[in-house]
This record gives C-alpha cells, structure tokens and sequence, in this order.
C-alpha cells in the first residue's frame, strides 16, 4: 500500500491523502487550500493523479478545507463514488453549492470593480459544478465496514468535531491505517465525545492545535462579558463564524448567556443563510450530539434570520448594541466581510474570533494585531476592538489529541502527523515522540511513502 500526501502538509487546508493498492486508487478528503496566496494557487494546479484514474473517495467531514475540491475534481472527469456519513452528505448539500456560488460571486464582484489581475476573474467551479457533484455521493452509517475499491475495506467511526465527522479506517486484510480528519473534544458544549478506537498499524493524524492548549475558564463567561462590555458602550460585536459547528455552538451559547441572565436580551442576528440550514439538520442528526429536542429548538430560535441579501445590507447599516454572527469563519468571504468593512473602524465595536484562524486568512491577520485589512481591494481599518474565544473551539488542543491516542490497543508502526502549521506539527511530533514513545514523523507536501 502506497500513501501520498496531497495537502495539510504545512498547513491547516487543503486535506487530501491518495492510498495505491494493487490497482486501486483511493482518496481520503477532497479538500480546497486556504489562507496564503502560494497555497491557494495549488487549487488551481493539477493532481498528480488524473481524477478519472481515482477510483473512489471518503470524506471524513463536510467542511470546506476537506471536501471543497469535490466540484472540480469531478468537473475533471472523477466518476467514482463518494463515501460518507449521513450527517456529512446532508451538510456537503448545503456546503458545496454554497462554495461554488460565493467563488461565482466574488469572481463577478471583482470584474465589476476592476480589483483582480485577472481579465476577466473566473471562479474556481460554479454552483452547478457542485450541485452535479452531489450525484457521486454514497452516504454509509458509523460502525460499518464497506469496500470503496478493489482490495481496500473502510470503516467511519464519530470523531465529534462536527455533525457527520469521522474517524476513516482502511485495511487491505494486512495492514490498516487511521485518518482522524479534525479530532473533535471530549467535553464539547453541543457535540458527542469522539470515540475511542483500537487504533491501527498506521496513523495520520491532525495538529490544528498540536503546540498548544485551550484557553482554561468558562467560555460562556468569557462571551458574555465580550457581549456585556461591548454593548455598554453601544457597540456591535461581529462574529465571524464556520456556517457549520460554530455558529450553532454559538446560538446555543447566547441561549444559554439569556436564560440564565448573564446578558440582556439584545437583537442577536444570524446572518448567513448556509448557517440556517445547518442548523435544521442538527434536529435531523440528534444521536451526534448533545442537546434535548427543547434545547436543539431553543438553539434554532436563539437569533434572528437574515435571509435576504437586501436584509445583510441593512444590517451593515445599523448601529447599537447588538450581536452579528455571519460566514465565513475566517473571514475570507461571504456575508461576513461586508460586516467587517461596515464595524471594523469603530472603537465602539468587537470583532470576536470563535475558531482557528489559517495562516494567511483575513481572519489570522486581524487576530493578528494588523492596523488595517484589505477588502474589496480598499484597507479598511481595525479600530474595533479584537478578542478571541479558543475555548470555545471545535479541534481538540494538544493535550486531548494525545489523550484519545492513549487509547488505542497498540502503537502504530509510524504516525504521520499532518492538517497544521509548521511549529503545530512538529511540536505534536515531538509530544507524541516523548510522551507516548510512539514512531512519529511530518511529511512533506507530496511526499509517498510505502506503508509495510
């Protein structure tokens, strides 16, 4: 068996790993590159596989960084199926299409106004790329094993970072290796605890978080007194936030800050309407997470909807104190960026980071402590202040990473640890060398390596 590494190597974006075996050609994660320039022109280069040479994809979750290559892959000629949870499938639904309209839109936005070096801007793929995608899709439940191609047997098991992510196990009937997509934490607000499993002959494993841990304290407490501190001097706070994970976390965080008194009960807008449907299917998925039925409804009825683009607009316009929640998280795009350009340059208002923040991102950069961002080829500056909500994260911290490690039966021949920053994954590295004793190395962007 023969793995090659075709992202998240040096980087938190762009997962994809090409297993080879006698014959049969599988991807684990179809993911876009984000964040800097250099990476996010690879999305624009060619595989080093034709994708109709591909015989099959599993995806271990539905956010962008993981399946957001899907659309073109197939606009490429890749006729195989796709495998996933339930919970993936229904997200990808909404996800890729969504993807697929914004680069439409940014493309149109940018030949409009004349800001792009290129004549015209194109997209990388359309909505109807990946609405055509979707065809390829063969959804499979947790705990059951399957043949994606000749020779090769997957397994997906909860690994709780999202509705529908996975653990991916493959095996030849020699040898197996574990993909653990994004590990998910063991005490999350709303989401189940990732499963514990026996482990394999081969790991690749995430390093989001892999040189540090999570802030300690009350992630509640600490937003509402970004919430309390920001509206009392009549300001907005502007959350950028993952349509899918965070945002809902984040609604049922604001219905738990009211319920209880901790904030008073101000205008909380929800504005990203990938994120309404998301949040619909959590009552469809409610054996992934948490929350009663009364608390899945209080969560969806913890903002109010904005729908409407017109709506959005509006918004931007208004002052006072209230709380924004809009794609996307990074702040690379969508409904969000027009909010930052509107609150950004007011000292009255917060700019509140709920999740991790690429390299290269507009988001990295104003966590940053940068004076001003570039949006919609203007700098916009950053007077408002900026806070950030780690604890409040989705990737397990270093720590955690290593406590579901413990648990499996054996050590792996070798651990490949990838989906991080440099110092993120060589510092896992050297966690996983010392603490557990465990063969452990960082591959390289497009380095193969021959699984024994």
């Amino acid at each position: 068996m023969q793995l090659q590494f075709l992202g998240a190597t040096g980087t938190v974006t762009g997962s994809k790993y090409l297993l080879r075996h006698e014959g049969a050609t599988l991807l684990v994660d179809c993911g876009l590159f984000q964040g800097y320039k250099q990476l996010r022109l690879r999305n624009w280069a060619p595989l080093p596989v034709p994708a109709a040479d591909i015989d099959a994809i599993v995806l271990t979750h539905a956010h962008i960084d993981h399946s957001g290559y899907l659309p073109l892959l197939a606009r490429q000629g890749f006729k195989g199926k796709v495998y996933c949870s339930e919970a993936t499938f229904d997200l990808c639904r909404i996800l890729l299409p969504d993807s697929g309209h914004l680069q439409e839109e940014e493309a149109e936005y940018a030949n409009r106004h004349s800001f792009s070096k290129h004549k015209p801007a194109l997209p990388l793929y359309t909505r109807e790329d990946a609405e055509r995608c979707l065809k390829l899709f063969a959804p499979r439940p947790f705990g059951t094993t399957w043949s994606p191609a000749n020779g090769l047997h997957a397994r997906l098991d909860r690994s709780g970072h999202m509705l529908g992510s996975a653990f991916v196990r493959i095996d030849d009937g020699k040898r197996s290796i574990l993909f653990s997509g994004d590990i998910g934490r063991p005490n999350d607000l709303v989401l189940a605890a990732p499963t514990r499993l026996p482990g394999a002959d081969y790991a690749v494993v995430e390093s989001t978080y892999g040189d540090r841990a999570h802030e300690p304290g009350d992630p509640l407490a600490k937003l509402g007194d970004v919430i309390n501190r920001t509206a009392a001097r009549g300001g907005t706070v502007v959350i950028p936030a993952f349509a899918v994970g965070r945002a809902q976390t984040l609604l049922y965080a604001i219905h738990l800050l009211k319920e209880r008194g901790v904030i008073h009960h101000l205008p909380v807008y929800l504005d990203s309407p990938m994120a309404i449907d998301a949040t619909r299917i959590y009552h469809a998925h409610r054996d992934e997470h948490r929350l009663t039925p009364d608390q899945c409804e209080a969560m969806c009825h913890a903002a109010t909807i904005v729908n409407k683009p017109a709506d959005s607009k509006a918004l931007s316009a208004r002052r006072g104190p209230m709380v924004i929640i809009s794609a996307s998280g990074m702040a690379t795009g969508g409904r969000v960026v027009h909010h930052l350009k509107s609150f950004a340059p007011d000292h009255r208002n917060t700019i509140l980071f709920a999740g991790y923040q690429a390299g290269g991102t507009r988001g990295a950069t104003i966590l940053q402590g940068a004076a001003s961002v570039r949006i919609h080829g203007e700098e916009v500056p950053i007077r408002a202040e900026v806070a950030s909500l780690g604890s409040l994260s989705a990737h397990a911290d270093a720590g955690e990473i290593l406590q579901w490690m413990r648990g499996f039966d054996a050590a792996p021949q070798m651990t490949f640890v990838t989906h991080g920053e440099p110092s993120a994954a060589d510092a896992m590295r050297s966690r996983i060398e010392h603490e557990l004793g465990w063969p452990c190395r960082v591959p390289d962007y497009l380095e193969t390596v021959e699984l024994a």
